[in-house]
């Protein structure tokens, strides 16, 4: 597939640059690692986010165990309120 793409002069350079110190073959070499290597940088910032995410919840998780026994709740006290409250509007 042949796809044009419109470079920055400075871009065009580094590519250009790239390509004369023998690093590459051509341009198209270039760009290919370039696209591989942003790949592979979105792979590992994906996975970092998956991780803290994690994290975060076993985070909630252990603070909530480790605050302490929650008690007997009055389960009909509780609906008391609640409908004292409904009936206040």
């Amino acid at each position: 597939m042949t796809l044009n793409v419109n470079l920055t002069p400075k871009l065009e350079a580094l590519v250009r640059q790239k390509v004369a110190e023998g690093l590459y073959n051509n341009a198209s070499e270039v760009i290919r690692d370039a696209l591989r290597r942003m790949e592979a940088q979105d792979r590992f910032q994906s996975a970092q986010i998956d991780a803290l995410k994690r994290d975060s919840l076993q985070a909630y998780i252990r603070d909530g165990l480790l605050s302490g026994e929650a008690g007997d709740l009055d389960i009909a006290a509780i609906k008391r309120r609640g409908r004292a409250r409904v009936a206040e509007g």
